[in-house]
């Protein structure tokens, strides 16, 4: 006769109680122990450790024990400024390859950022400044040694739909400047907040798919939006959606230019084969990086030598030269649009942030260091602060300068200080030659850039894994084509947060059998060698039991001992006697879960089944055992693993006359 091995003990317990034979002869006898409970804590105590688990999984202070009072001052240094750490061990053979790589990213940030300030409906000097201070700002504080820091497609994209939705560009461009620069200043405030809190997870509600789809649709959007330039049509509309763009493009067909369309689309296709090249063959990664340089300097000559044959060639004009002035007095913070300033600064800080992070860590993982989302989140928060009081717009981490910067042999955030520097030359003396520069090839670089985004590789792989991450990708991708950019992110979103609502109000429950010849209890659907036990019903459900499923699983439960009354009724079977209810899986329970436990073995003693409950881990025993609930178990209630529970109670039944 098994012993009461659902006694519960305080302290942590490994011995045996007793040798209880197995229902099979063949197989040894079982060890039954006994179910501890975790050591005592103070409820203090566990508060700790819990938002220690939440705000700081990485332990970010555990190089400061047992250090001096001068060392940790320099710790404390380096950790607020990474700078410090790779600083000491600086040398010329770092600085040469930081300096070739500097040097290549600036002729892809120049033509970019030109681009896309054109793109969120900007003067194209902002895009020059915004490549010039937050680098610099980015280098003392990053964590990063390859990402380069610039402004970016998406970001520009959904400034430019947000404010103009609310403010025109061309009627208002001094309160739409004002806008863009708040916007920039809350997005950094908003950033930087998310980093001192350290409150990143808020950022993993974008999923992965929910990002395929929006920057798949955003690129289609964006790349339509420039048929206005490489087409030369004048009067475009300025609304964001699929269906308002394909009509003014149809409807403006009289303003088409055969002189524009021959020039976008040949330095198109140049762009294009050169990022082509680049893709296929890695080492010459600079054909694709020197490629929008190239261009912007062809054409330019192009039209300067043709200014007076071809004067439907739309060009930028006039950059006024000089250092970043100063915006803090241009900072919108009282009146009608302070609501729209502050929403677009948190949408587009939130996507910046995420492509910033992301792409940090890429990098960071195949040169084998780690990067701080933490202190990413600060560095980017900070840039967009300090470039919102600088003339920026939002700036963050770019892939495709980022890849330029990796594969040019970048060691350091050094490069970003090399490549503000060739920005710098370049605001202070080489602005004029940006005079004759067509509009059309600020839309070929744009396009280039962009059609990088539509990954439709990993929406296959979307669909082979996951159908509600397929969903969630379409939803996004649909959203921003046809209703809007910001509503369609806002929908994949929803689309995520129902999947996870999905998975924690309809938790995964199964039947458990034998896998003969050993202790092993697996889903009987999965393993076709597991058998059941007869008179017995093993279940698990793989999820915290919370009050969100407790209706749901307590339902689901009793589905299945009917269904299994039946089936045993059905095949002349032994009749059900007990249930075992596996609860490995079960990593939390609240009061409406233990409800469901008491309900649920009151339900079943009505039926004549025995409920017992199987390894409960730590916290939910506690719990149990505090509630009382394990006392009206009864001795034979509670078992360390299935296995046990099934070779004592069948001992038990033996036992019996």
């Amino acid at each position: 006769m098994g012993l009461n091995s659902n006694r519960v003990e305080n302290l942590a317990c490994h011995e045996t109680t007793i040798r209880i034979p197995t229902p099979t002869e063949t197989m040894p006898p079982v060890e039954i122990h006994k179910v501890c409970l975790p050591p005592k804590q103070t409820t203090l105590h566990k508060l700790k450790h819990r938002l220690s688990e939440i705000f700081f999984p990485d332990d970010p202070l555990h190089g400061f024990k047992n250090q001096t009072g001068l060392r940790k001052f320099f710790l404390g240094l380096q950790f607020f400024f990474p700078i410090f750490q790779w600083g000491s061990d600086y040398n010329v053979s770092l600085l040469k390859s930081d300096v070739i790589s500097g040097l290549t990213i600036a002729s892809l940030a120049i033509p970019q950022g030109i681009s896309y300030a054109k793109l969120a409906n900007l003067p194209p000097i902002v895009g020059l400044y915004s490549s010039f201070v937050p680098p610099l700002i980015y280098s003392l504080l990053g964590s990063s040694r390859h990402l380069a820091v610039g402004p970016v497609s998406i970001a520009s994209l959904v400034m430019g739909s947000m404010l103009s939705e609310a403010v025109s560009s061309t009627e208002e461009p001094i309160l739409y400047l004002k806008l863009a620069f708040t916007a920039t200043f809350f997005a950094g405030l908003f950033q930087a907040s998310l980093g001192l809190l350290r409150l990143g997870f808020i950022i993993d509600f974008l999923s992965k798919a929910t990002l395929v789809g929006f920057m798949a649709g955003a690129a289609v959007i964006v790349s339509l939006q420039q048929l206005k330039g490489l087409l030369g049509i004048v009067h475009f509309t300025t609304k964001m959606q699929f269906v308002p763009v394909i009509s003014s493009v149809f409807h403006q067909r009289e303003e088409w230019s055969w002189q524009t369309i021959i020039m976008g689309f040949s330095f198109l296709v140049f762009l294009l084969t050169a990022r082509h090249i680049s893709t296929r063959r890695p080492k010459l990664f600079w054909i694709s990086a020197a490629a929008p340089l190239t261009s912007v300097m062809l054409s330019t000559l192009i039209v300067f030598l043709l200014n007076s044959k071809s004067p439907r060639i739309s060009i930028i004009g006039n950059l006024p030269e000089g250092l970043n002035p100063p915006s803090s007095n241009m900072l919108y913070f009282s009146g009608s649009y302070l609501a729209v300033a502050i929403k677009t600064g948190i949408v587009t800080g939130i996507l910046s942030l995420t492509e910033g992070v992301a792409v940090g860590r890429t990098f960071a993982s195949l040169k084998n260091y780690q990067v701080d989302g933490n202190k990413e989140m600060m560095a980017i928060g900070f840039m967009n602060i300090a470039g919102s009081c600088s003339s920026c717009y939002v700036t963050t981490g770019s892939f495709s300068r980022s890849a330029v910067n990796y594969n040019a042999g970048a060691q350091t955030a050094v490069s970003n200080i090399v490549m503000a520097a060739a920005v710098l030359v370049t605001l202070l003396f080489l602005m004029p030659l940006f005079y004759f520069t067509p509009n059309v090839i600020l839309a070929a670089i744009i396009i280039t850039a962009v059609i990088g985004l539509i990954d439709y590789q990993a929406a296959f792989r979307l669909w082979k894994v996951d159908k509600l991450d397929f969903l969630a990708c379409l939803t996004s991708f649909f959203g921003v084509l046809f209703i809007s950019v910001p509503l369609g992110l806002a929908i994949a979103v929803g689309v995520s947060v129902f999947k996870i609502l999905l998975h924690v109000t309809r938790p995964n429950t199964m039947v458990l059998g034998n896998i003969p010849g050993t202790q092993i209890y697996h889903h009987l659907s999965r393993y076709r060698e597991a058998l059941r036990v007869p008179s017995f019903l093993i279940l698990a459900v793989e999820s915290p039991i919370y009050f969100a499923n407790s209706s749901y699983l307590q339902e689901r439960l009793l589905r299945w001992v009917m269904e299994e009354e039946e089936r045993t009724k059905a095949n002349n079977e032994s009749t059900l006697k007990c249930i075992i209810l596996d609860m490995t899986a079960v990593t939390a329970i609240d009061t409406s879960g233990i409800e469901l436990i008491c309900e649920l073995r009151k339900m079943l003693e009505k039926r004549s089944l025995q409920l017992v409950l199987a390894n409960p881990v730590g916290s939910v025993m506690e719990k149990l055992q505090q509630s009382q609930v394990l006392e009206s178990f009864g001795l034979n209630g509670l078992y360390l693993t299935v296995g046990e529970a099934v070779a004592d109670i069948s001992s038990l039944w033996k036992a019996q006359p």
